[in-house]
């Protein structure tokens, strides 16, 4: 049956999901990257497809922005559709300095100052943490292996040079899940990212919460769009091109996990 905000029937979906915001990431990622793609749900424009990759059976389908957002449509997907598992595919803003735009950060944390996920549990600061299999078959995909985080690869660019990285480097790590898009608050970031956190988007907190709630596995890899420290950000045309390393990571994960 539907929910309020997905018409799709039952067994439309796929017990793999892939998550992005922008429904029409959604599209593009069904028509591109699925073989037999087919339309399953287009409530309030929230589009959602169904298809194949490499023979297996995955979904698509769009988020919105923020926590609200996805822990909406998370919840109607793990309660309702019978959805195991759920990969947000997404976009974030670099905040450690080694970050360049289009590395790709796969968060195994999400810290949050959202009251949504904070409140979660009386008295308790919750944890919003990763599926740790899917956590580690992406970044097996990605040849991360236990490199640290907090430092760059072999082809990140020397101090003080501004080189683009051809493929984008792959990092494992925390993020913070804001509910504030436009802040100004660099004591805040500074304090963050001195605590190794790596990057910063809307949704991995509110996603991970929904998925510990419900018993089931999620996971974000985000691609680095824009910089708070440096006045730099993908093209339209990079943001697409280099958001699909991210959906390979996501399938990887969903294969091998």
């Amino acid at each position: 049956m539907a929910t309020p905000h997905i018409s799709a029937e039952p067994g439309d979906f796929a017990p793999d999901v892939l998550m992005p915001g922008d429904p029409r990431r959604a599209q593009r990622i069904a028509e591109t990257v699925l073989e037999d793609a087919r339309l399953v749900s287009d409530v309030r424009g929230i589009l959602g497809y169904t298809g194949t990759f490499d023979g297996r059976p995955v979904s698509v389908l769009a988020s919105g922005m923020g926590i609200p957002s996805i822990s909406i449509y998370a919840t109607e997907l793990f309660r309702f559709y019978g959805v195991e598992r759920i990969i947000r595919i997404g976009t974030a803003g670099g905040m450690a300095p080694h970050l360049e735009v289009g590395d790709v950060v796969i968060a195994n944390v999400a810290h949050t100052d959202s009251s949504i996920v904070g409140n979660k549990i009386p008295q308790i600061h919750f944890s919003a943490g990763a599926t740790f299999s899917l956590t580690a078959a992406a970044a097996d995909a990605a040849g991360v292996g236990h490199r640290k985080a907090a430092k760059p690869a072999d082809d990140a660019p020397a101090a003080g040079r501004r080189r683009r990285r051809k493929n984008g480097s792959v990092y494992v790590g925390p993020v913070i899940s804001s509910d504030i898009f436009y802040s100004d608050r660099p004591l805040t970031n500074e304090l963050l990212v001195k605590h190794g956190t790596l990057a910063v988007e809307m949704e991995a907190a509110g996603l991970y919460a929904v998925a510990a709630q419900e018993g089931k596995e999620a996971l974000a890899i985000c691609t680095i769009s824009d910089l708070l420290f440096r006045d730099e950000s993908l093209s339209s045309a990079e943001r697409e091109q280099l958001f699909d390393k991210a959906v390979a990571l996501g399938l990887a994960a969903f294969a091998n996990a």
